[in-house]
């Protein structure tokens, strides 16, 4: 049954005319792939099959989102928590098979949270060269009386090798400078606007500025464990050029694809789930009008539940707010 939802929920769903049409635009593998019926493209298949049919060095950046070591239901099918040492194997089983699709100068990111988070770093150093570990903060999470909230996850950074792209001007942070300080009465290291004074920073490893998706965001969809294009659009920026290929093994709605599209990058997806398949064949249709990344405009990422500077604000400034507006 279709759930009863409020009038100004924006949740994005699958009307039935729609789940035949964009099935349509899916591709399945039964052998091997060449890489142009693949790019661009969302598969439909278990990873474990669809990684044998994938071509050799072909990805520039590889992002997973797997399946968290934890009970959860996707779409009527469920994970089941398992023992630390098995889920480590199971994410090795299938990180081996990815191996050899990577180019020698391929990043890679896995998605984790607190309690798998050692075994994919101990699964993924048995082939990678690990960078760093991202923290970033879900700003929601159900509190506990004899314990810490859980609001983080960790996202591990690895590369293939020691020869790897990364472009930290690309993911700059604009945050407001509360105490600003000047020179000769001149900002230094800052900017003076009409609407306050702001400065772009160097991001860190722990990022507090991402809003998980939810009922009135336009990218909001009903999967339970859908990541923000914010965070893609960090994650894609940093560690690719325009025009390098995203793979993601775990595509789930489609996040990574659509997030890749908008910053053109070339993309491949594959997700075992048919409606998820769909859905982000649809997302990536509305890609094409609107590419707008909420968070990110004018060039740089903002604050969480902040306005991006519009043009107006910034009479004489160096800053600017090309694009799309967003809080």
């Amino acid at each position: 049954m279709e759930k009863q939802r409020a009038p100004r929920n924006r949740t994005l769903t699958l009307a039935g005319h729609e789940r035949a049409t964009f099935a349509r635009r899916v591709v399945t593998l039964d052998g091997p792939a060449l890489l142009g019926t693949i790019e661009n493209r969302t598969i439909l298949g278990d990873l474990f099959t669809v990684a044998d049919y994938l071509p050799d060095s072909f990805v520039d950046l590889l992002f997973v989102d797997p399946p968290y070591n934890l009970h959860k239901s996707f779409n009527g099918t469920p994970f089941r928590e398992v023992p630390v040492a098995e889920y480590c194997r199971w994410v090795e089983s299938w990180l081996a098979r990815l191996v050899r699709c990577l180019k020698p100068t391929c990043s890679v990111y896995i998605c984790s949270d607190w309690r798998s988070s050692a075994a994919i770093q101990q699964a993924a150093e048995k082939h990678l060269v690990l960078r760093n570990r991202v923290t970033w903060e879900r700003e929601k999470g159900r509190g506990a009386r004899q314990n810490w909230k859980n609001c983080s996850e960790d996202i591990w950074f690895f590369t293939r090798t020691d020869q790897y792209y990364f472009n930290i001007e690309a993911v700059k942070l604009r945050r407001r400078v509360l105490a600003p300080y000047a020179e000769n009465g001149k900002p230094k290291g800052w900017d003076r606007t009409s609407a306050g004074d702001f400065r772009d920073t160097h991001p860190s490893n722990l990022w507090t500025d991402l809003t998980v998706p939810f009922w009135s965001m336009p990218e909001n969809t009903d999967h339970p464990t859908q990541k923000p294009e914010k965070l893609l659009a960090k994650v894609i920026l940093a560690s690719s050029r325009p025009g390098d290929l995203v793979l993601d093994p775990f595509l789930g709605s489609g996040t990574t694809s659509v997030v890749a599209k908008k910053l053109g990058r070339r993309f491949v997806g594959i997700e075992v789930d048919e409606t998820y398949c769909s859905l982000a064949e649809k997302r990536l249709a509305l890609a094409d009008v609107e590419k707008s990344i909420q968070g990110y405009a004018g060039g740089v990422f903002w604050e969480r539940n902040t306005r991006p500077l519009q043009p107006a604000d910034t009479p004489g400034s160096s800053l600017s707010a090309n694009g799309s507006l967003f809080g």
